[in-house]
């Protein structure tokens, strides 16, 4: 029973030291879970991240709105010239059913409304651009008032 006495003794250093290894590392896993406090002043942009994204947009705007420009008049273009590709076919059309020849006069817009799809408003349809049209006659080629006045030009080719 001499040995009992060494065996507690070691037997209550080993409890010590497991409970000690037991305690940091549930320390360490506690303080790997904490989250550092993030500091506030950090949140947001600077001044000179702000002016970079404003002059990004800038030039984006700047390239961009010349080729918006140019895309809307060569629209309004190709419009007004399918316009009076119409305005000529409506023209041979009534030539045709009323049996007159090249070079005989048209009377602009009466003549040709029938033979024309009309718009909503019950007319031929306008010149996207504001110009005017103009029909003279049997065989002539139909205008557009901004025929040579703006590019692209509105006229047929």
């Amino acid at each position: 029973m001499k040995h009992s006495g060494c065996v507690r003794q070691y037997r209550n250093q080993i409890v010590i030291i497991i409970i000690r290894l037991t305690l940091s590392s549930a320390a360490q896993i506690e303080s790997k879970r904490m989250k550092p406090i993030k500091n506030l002043r950090k949140a947001g942009f600077t001044l000179v991240e702000i002016m970079i994204v404003v002059a990004i947009i800038g030039l984006l705007a700047a390239i961009a709105i010349p080729n918006f420009v140019k895309a809307r008049a060569t629209s309004q273009a190709n419009a007004c010239i399918n316009n009076l590709r119409r305005i000529d076919d409506a023209a041979q059309q009534w030539a045709l059913e009323k049996g007159k020849t090249t070079g005989y006069t048209v009377s602009y817009p009466s003549d040709l409304t029938p033979y024309i799809k009309l718009n909503s408003a019950g007319s031929i349809p306008p010149c996207p651009a504001s110009g005017t049209y103009n029909d003279t006659s049997v065989g002539a080629t139909p205008t557009c008032s901004l025929s040579t006045t703006i590019t692209p030009y509105h006229r047929l080719p």
